[in-house]
């Protein structure tokens, strides 16, 4: 006889366990099934951000910001490919999911102005914390089962055409467990999946692969199996800014370019605007002969590092080995194997373009509409080999705004939702930083609320 609960969720990352956690404060019996040996996924390899607006840390380091202009700024980065209405459910629900995140002891430690924001909105956590604090709070209620190392193989519907149960394993044994209220899918993308990425995403092949090791893409293709329509693959992304060692044990990552530096081809001439999205930026990347690139930039720029961030902290790189130090650009241009005169001739003709307001490439600002560029003219100069990374997948499944998987018709499949990375729809075309972990947990909740009204309604 299969298990019987209110709620089944599959998949224990930020999206999965917000969902728990938001269960267990309505009363519901949970069922989390994680097929990894730990919970958190993709969420555990972010760049440690969270997209909110109007927060008191906000307040406290003077930023004033309001929902709309976040909206906004995910609407403009998304090239308005995004699904309007998902992207304003975000809006509405997000200061709310950040109060109650920090009721739960989520710990935020600061704002940084980071990639498709106008405002210093990037809300930094460390994902560890996150993680374990919200899988604690939801298994304290007593109504939370989390288990590990229990891969979820198909879903079935019932007679009725609603989806209903779960077929998993568990140490070799195959079980089924039924849910009444709803089956949340929160699995990840397919970043790790070698045959989609190749079916979807050809463009990528120079990639290097750093997502979760268990994102292959089952969660979508059980959805899928029950009808589900799919979103935003033609707008599959890589992400820049990681050193090429970072497909090892450690993820390696710098955006000195938001901070000022400059990026440049291996013959040290820049090709991008520096201020676009690391998504945008990663797509020119690949382009150029052999994917190989690199950020430039001076003491000025390596002083503005942020000691401990994920993104920016630049001396711990440097430590590692992974950035490189030169008296001068001749030397730094010996170092990594650039032709020193071109090089001096991109950082003066970049320098000149600072100072008139008139970068070819239409550079005003360091990220988005905030920051203004800065010269590269203070020895030391520093340089990092940049490639760009498939960290995570960002496309899949179709969903509305109450987190119900949708049918090519645009209809609700019955007693099916999902959030998280393996949801289509609400980047479009870009990808504002933030904003994955930010949706994750605020959708994660609003597919509990909606599983449990449409239960009650029932």
């Amino acid at each position: 006889m299969a298990q019987r609960v209110d709620l089944i969720i599959v998949g224990a990352g930020m999206a999965g366990l917000s969902a728990a956690a938001e269960a267990a404060d309505h009363g519901a019996s949970v069922l989390v099934l994680e097929k990894e040996a730990e919970c958190g996924g993709s969420s555990l390899l972010s760049g440690r951000y969270m997209a909110f607006a109007g927060t008191d840390l906000q307040e406290a380091a003077g930023f004033d910001d309001t929902p709309e202009s976040l909206v906004a700024d995910m609407l403009a980065v998304g090239e308005g490919k995004n699904e309007t209405a998902l992207v304003e459910a975000y809006g509405r629900h997000q200061l709310e999911t950040y109060s109650w995140l920090k009721t739960k002891g989520v710990q935020f430690h600061a704002v940084q102005a980071v990639s498709g924001h106008s405002i210093p909105r990037g809300h930094q956590i460390t994902p560890a914390q996150a993680i374990e604090t919200l899988k604690l709070s939801a298994e304290a209620s007593g109504k939370v089962r989390v288990l590990t190392e229990a891969p979820v193989r198909r879903l079935k519907k019932n007679s009725d055409g609603r989806v209903t149960t779960v077929v998993y394993e568990q140490d070799g044994t195959e079980f089924e467990a039924e849910a009444t209220h709803g089956i949340l899918l929160t699995a990840g993308g397919f970043s790790r999946s070698k045959q989609l990425l190749s079916d979807v995403a050809p463009q990528l092949d120079g990639a290097i692969r750093i997502g979760g090791k268990g994102n292959v893409g089952d969660g979508i293709r059980m959805a899928v199996e029950q009808g589900a329509w799919t979103r935003d693959y033609a707008y599959l992304k890589g992400t820049y800014g990681f050193h090429p060692t970072a497909d090892g044990p450690r993820k390696s990552q710098a955006l000195a370019f938001y901070k000022g530096a400059i990026i440049v081809n291996k013959e040290a001439r820049r090709f991008v605007n520096e201020s676009i999205s690391y998504k945008l930026i990663g797509t020119e990347a690949l382009r150029q002969e052999n994917g190989e690139t690199y950020q430039i930039w001076d003491q000025d720029v390596m002083d503005a590092g942020v000691e401990g961030d994920a993104l920016y902290d630049f001396r711990k790189l440097l430590d590692l080995g992974l950035i490189e130090s030169a008296p001068s650009l001749d030397a730094l241009a010996a170092r990594m194997n650039l032709p020193a005169g071109e090089l001096k001739k991109t950082v003066a003709d970049y320098n000149a373009a600072v100072r008139n307001d008139n970068d070819v490439f239409g550079r005003r600002t360091l990220t988005h509409h905030f920051g203004k560029p800065v010269v590269l003219d203070r020895a030391p100069f520093y340089a990092m080999r940049t490639t760009v990374a498939m960290l995570a997948t960002y496309a899949g499944v179709a969903v509305n705004e109450q987190a119900q998987v949708l049918n090519p018709f645009g209809e609700p499949i019955d007693g099916l939702f999902s959030a998280g990375e393996m949801v289509g729809g609400f980047h479009g075309a870009g990808y504002m930083t933030g904003s994955s972990l930010g949706k994750a947990a605020i959708f994660g909740r609003i597919a509990v609320r909606t599983a449990i009204k449409s239960a009650v309604v029932s």
